[in-house]
């Protein structure tokens, strides 16, 4: 290859779509589909080059996954979320009703000991959809989750939300966390 045609290798290898970023090129065409109401070969076409243009203009780094994935403990990790749904939706709804002042909130921060930034999401996902919590801000580089929680009366309630928001990580990480983080948590 002559000096003359390495910028145009590299500029197609620019523009085009890399082989990670495939799923995100694929969702966002799905997406660009339903939002038409129509699957025909030109909603596809002008989906694709409306997501490769989106995906150039609007980078995103790629997420590294560990690669692993366990299903045990995603069952274990899917029935613990839903228990603690349904048991802080109804929490929140008596605190909701019962007569008195209202309830103390905290924020409080979390360090979590995962540096993955998938894990990471998934947990604050995971306590902001749980009623009675909510991210407030997160510190991506030390890890930290700062949660708004409700009904905190004292270092009792803030300890068992620390404890709670672990537990989610744990679960997490032993679902799709790396073997480093797996060994990380003995």
């Amino acid at each position: 290859m002559s000096r003359g045609e390495e910028p145009s290798a590299a500029r197609r290898v620019e523009w085009g779509v890399r082989l990670h970023e495939l799923p995100l090129l694929v969702g966002l065409v799905l997406l660009w589909v339903m939002l038409w109401h129509e699957v025909s070969l030109l909603s596809i076409l002008s989906g694709t080059i409306v997501a490769i243009v989106v995906m150039r203009v609007f980078y995103l780094p790629p997420v590294e996954l560990a690669g692993r994935f366990n299903p045990w403990y995603a069952a274990l990790y899917v029935g613990y979320f839903f228990w603690h749904l349904a048991v802080a939706s109804w929490q929140v709804a008596w605190l909701a009703v019962r007569p008195g002042p209202p309830p103390p909130t905290s924020i409080i921060a979390v360090r979590l000991r995962t540096r993955s930034d998938f894990i990471l999401t998934i947990v604050g996902l995971t306590i902001s959809l749980l009623p009675g919590s909510l991210v407030a801000e997160v510190d991506r580089f030390a890890s930290v989750l700062y949660l708004h929680v409700l009904d905190t009366p004292s270092q009792r309630e803030i300890s068992a939300m620390r404890r709670e928001v672990r537990r989610i990580e744990r679960l997490l990480i032993l679902t799709v966390g790396s073997k480093q983080e797996i060994r990380g948590l003995t």
